[in-house]
């Protein structure tokens, strides 16, 4: 399934929001320069390099904001973190959340928020918004319980984060053979045009070698999946194809983690079904935010379309791209790294 090896910008507008874009990562590099001398460097997906820090994958403009992060974040009792690997269902566990912590808030679904915002909107990445951009904010005004997302592995979070013992952190984990497909489609989408594309086979290899961001993806998946073994009240670990299966039962778990539980009342009142609703796939894509939007994550790319974030939300897709020597790699490759982790997937 190869692609295009060279991608030229081909209006004057286009050619100003590369060069825009090369050169703001240009002076990411520049402001670290002095630590990214001493790290390991790989080509990037959507950047020129990643860069192996702290044991792991990131873009230079990650890695500024994740250390301003780890260096003034404080955690308070009532946190709550939704933690993923890109691609593995973040932009419905956001709506999930945000509908299960507020729904007495917003009981009237027909004016809820999620039908005018875009997931994204309503709770903020810790790394791509809240310490982006040399920004050091005063969150002591956030609503409680504060809600954050964030892709950063479980060992590179904030030392308050990981110690405490009321701090809620929810991990959604997706089988990497999905994971691997919605990332290479919607990667290719945040590409500049300044860098030249490369090849499905490459990003494969890329994939399994664990070059991509917050990777690679099974320390990724380990680090939050052996410490929900440890300390099951400070980590939650879910996964994508039990609630596509299952997702009221699974809901009911989530609220009770979070400390909103489901009444007998609500129960009976089907409250949990209409927050699955109201957070579905089908649902979510037709709004017209989620359509014709630009603003939720506009942070990873100026062209960047909310639309992007709603392909097809399936399990199993990977059989519409895999070739056998790939499902072979892959097969192999997790079974060297979760053999007698106790971690499983579902492909279909």
């Amino acid at each position: 399934m190869p692609i295009s090896t060279t991608a030229t910008p081909t209006t004057t507008t286009e050619v100003a929001m590369a060069a825009a874009e090369e050169e703001e990562e240009e002076e990411e590099v520049e402001e670290l320069k002095e630590l990214l001398v001493t790290l390991p460097k790989e080509k990037g997906w959507r950047t020129r390099f990643i860069y192996k820090f702290q044991g792991f994958w990131s873009q230079p403009k990650q890695i500024k904001s994740i250390l301003s992060f780890q260096k003034h974040f404080k955690t308070t009792e009532s946190d709550v973190v939704l933690a993923t690997i890109p691609k593995s269902g973040t932009t419905w566990l956001k709506a999930l959340a945000f509908a299960i912590v507020n729904r007495k808030r917003y009981s009237n679904t027909q004016n809820h928020p999620l039908l005018t915002s875009n997931p994204h909107d309503l709770i903020p990445f810790i790394e791509y918004e809240i310490y982006a951009n040399n920004q050091v904010p005063d969150l002591s005004n956030f609503a409680q319980p504060r809600i954050f997302a964030t892709h950063i592995p479980y060992h590179a979070l904030e030392e308050s984060m990981k110690k405490s013992d009321t701090t809620k952190i929810v991990y959604l984990c997706r089988n990497p053979f999905d994971t691997f497909i919605s990332s290479w489609i919607f990667l290719k989408k945040l590409r500049p045009e300044s860098l030249p594309q490369f090849s499905f086979e490459e990003a494969f290899e890329m994939y399994c070698d664990g070059l991509i961001g917050c990777g690679p993806f099974w320390e990724h998946m380990l680090g939050y999946y052996n410490e929900s073994l440890k300390r099951p009240q400070h980590v939650l670990f879910l996964k994508y194809e039990d609630m596509k299966d299952d997702i009221v039962s699974n809901l009911r778990v989530l609220g009770g983690f979070l400390g909103f539980p489901f009444s007998l009342e609500e129960e009976r009142e089907r409250v949990i079904e209409e927050i699955a609703n109201l957070c579905s796939f089908d649902k979510l894509k037709e709004l017209e935010v989620n359509k014709s939007g630009k603003t939720a994550m506009a942070f990873l790319n100026n062209n960047f379309e909310n639309n992007y974030l709603f392909r097809k939300g399936q399990v199993g897709d990977w059989v519409n791209h895999f070739n056998p020597s790939m499902v072979n790699k892959l097969s192999q490759l997790l079974e060297d790294k979760f053999q007698g982790s106790g971690l499983s997937f579902k492909l279909h």
